[in-house]
């Protein structure tokens, strides 16, 4: 399983692990997302999403589990000259503020399945009424691939369990098949993957 001692050797080598720009599905769902609401990215690293998020006007709160990927993130802040609330938190422990955030972007944060439930839990918390989930996570059908994802298959994410672990909030839209990733050096080409939107009522 990964540390966060790994992830810090990994956001150290100089380079955006995943590129500067922001995960395509959550740049695709733009349209929905509330003008200056707050937001919430979990697992964000480098702050690749915190950071466009920003940009958009939303007032946004990353966490990540890596000092090194905090710190990355906030000088991608600064250069974009855009404010970041970028935190050193593990997702599955953080205190989540309750009907906090409008919007919660979980874009490949894989964890085992009690912290991902927990983390799962804390996201229901946090979300306001109204509010919404946008996710994006490597499948089971990614083993194999060398686009990317955990090596580990209980770390991968289905739509049963988006489903299970979101039932509480409405469904907008949930898909799993093949997507093309072109994001920095560790998703590249062809991937399977969960992705979907779901709203607290």
């Amino acid at each position: 399983m990964s540390t966060s001692l790994a992830w810090d050797e990994r956001y150290a080598s100089g380079d955006f692990q995943f590129g500067e720009a922001p995960n395509d599905y959550l740049r695709a769902q733009s349209w929905r997302l509330p003008p200056g609401g707050r937001a919430l990215c979990v697992g964000d690293g480098e702050g690749r999403n915190g950071v466009f998020l920003a940009g958009l006007g939303l007032s946004v709160t990353t966490i990540d589990w890596s000092p090194v990927g905090v710190e990355k993130a906030r000088a991608l802040a600064a250069r974009r000259g855009v404010a970041l609330d970028a935190r050193v938190a593990d997702a599955a422990a953080w205190d989540y503020p309750e009907a906090a955030f409008d919007l919660i972007a979980w874009i490949y944060l894989h964890l085992p399945p009690a912290e991902r439930a927990a983390a799962a839990a804390g996201c229901l918390r946090a979300l306001r009424p109204g509010g919404l989930l946008v996710l994006e996570c490597f499948s089971p059908a990614q083993e194999g691939r060398r686009s990317g994802g955990p090596k580990l298959p209980e770390l991968l994410w289905s739509r049963a369990i988006a489903e299970s672990l979101f039932a509480p909030l409405e469904v907008m839209e949930v898909t799993e098949g093949a997507v093309r990733l072109d994001e920095g050096p560790r998703h590249q080409g062809l991937a399977e993957v969960v992705r979907g939107v779901w709203r607290r009522p």
